[in-house]
């Protein structure tokens, strides 16, 4: 068993200040198996939706919850949007004698009435796989490669590790999908989040997918929002503001999960990883979200001009400017691109992450660091 101690504890910290927290991120992910500890440890009542027992016990949930006490976990709780009114009136009652733990595989935007019945009554928390600080630094690469799906990682070697993400991957889209209250899985889905994997990392270009799927461009804008929405995918917004120059006005995509990247491009080992074109992107997209996981409350862009000058992720954390850029290299060198960051930005600080290693300054304000030590900075500056 992996200890999520951070995430428990903002559970924790959720709940003394609001009556629900809703705890999101994809399926497979260890929401469930988490939420059973909390509540094993709190004595909670919970209710899985996807169960047929627990289902059938909310036919009339105001029956079944008002009498309720202390902590209840409603697991799954997308697929039953006509709960949140009933949740709106039991977390308004004097004295909060019951406090809510909600389960989801969707975003909010995505959930119908969460942010309409129970705005101001939640906190909302991400859970994505395991994360670099509870698997360990030396896990690194294993994690990495599979990505951080507890049974991908987990697996006994990398053949079933990349097995159960293929799976992962066609259950997804012909079962999962349309169970997330999401609707009719589009006959396109499966070969538009397979060629975001070929797009990762870099600009979306919404038109040249539909051409190459045959959909129109708000087609593939609706099923690219789909899949952000069930958390299989990131589009990170671009940062521009007047400074004289033109710049890039697309999001870039990324798929979030390292591990269901490499499946969709058939890599199935570490050491398949580093022969391929793709490491660099693959690098750019891990280390992207060991950051933001930090970060859960922070927003963040990327920055790029038309002449080719980038900045991979850009915070502004107590009003200062941060850039992080992610080079796979063992030894990183200053380059152009650096420097017009630094300069057209006016950032306090610009760091280069790599894999591992030792870090080194390269100019002022700019310098080389591991993964370990930019989540470290992180911790710092949160």
């Amino acid at each position: 068993m992996i200890a999520r101690e951070r995430i428990q504890k903002s559970i924790v910290e959720g709940l003394t200040r609001h009556p629900a927290v809703a705890l999101l991120g994809p399926r497979q992910c260890g929401k469930t198996t988490l939420a059973r500890q909390v509540a094993a440890e709190t004595g909670a009542r919970f209710f899985d939706l996807e169960n047929p027992d627990d289902a059938a016990a909310l036919e009339n949930p105001m029956l079944a919850l008002e009498g309720l006490r202390g902590l209840v976990v409603l697991d799954e709780v997308q697929r039953r949007p006509e709960l949140f009114p009933v949740l709106r009136v039991l977390m308004d009652r004097e004295g909060a004698p019951a406090k809510f733990l909600l389960l989801g595989s969707a975003s909010p935007f995505l959930v119908r009435g969460v942010t309409e019945s129970l705005a101001g009554r939640v906190a909302f928390i991400d859970l994505q796989g395991f994360l670099l600080d509870e698997v360990g630094a030396a896990d690194l690469s294993r994690l990495w490669a599979r990505g951080g799906f507890p049974r991908s990682f987990l697996a006994e070697d990398e053949n079933s590790s990349h097995g159960w993400r293929r799976d992962f991957i066609r259950t997804f889209i012909e079962k999962d999908f349309a169970t997330l209250g999401l609707g009719s899985t589009p006959s396109s889905l499966g070969r538009l989040w397979q060629m975001a994997a070929h797009y990762h990392g870099q600009t979306l270009n919404a038109s040249e997918i539909g051409r190459a799927l045959g959909e129109s461009y708000k087609t593939v804008q609706r099923h690219l929002e789909l899949l952000e929405g069930a958390f299989m995918i990131r589009l990170l917004r671009p940062w521009f503001e007047n400074l004289g120059k033109r710049l890039v006005k697309s999001p870039k995509l990324y798929v979030r999960d390292s591990g269901l990247f490499h499946s969709l491009l058939g890599i199935g080992s570490y050491e398949s990883l580093l022969g391929n074109p793709k490491i660099g992107a693959s690098w750019e997209g891990f280390a992207l979200e060991q950051i933001l996981a930090r970060l859960p409350k922070m927003d963040a862009w990327f920055w790029g001009t038309q002449g080719g000058a980038e900045l991979d992720l850009l915070i502004q954390p107590g009003g200062k400017r941060i850039g992080f850029e992610f080079k796979v290299a063992d030894a990183p060198r200053m380059t152009k691109s650096l420097s017009i960051a630094r300069n057209d930005l006016g950032l306090d600080e610009l760091l280069v992450v790599k894999p591992r290693g030792n870090g080194y300054p390269l100019e002022e304000n700019i310098r080389v660091v591991t993964l370990v030590e930019a989540l470290e900075f992180c911790d710092a500056i949160f």
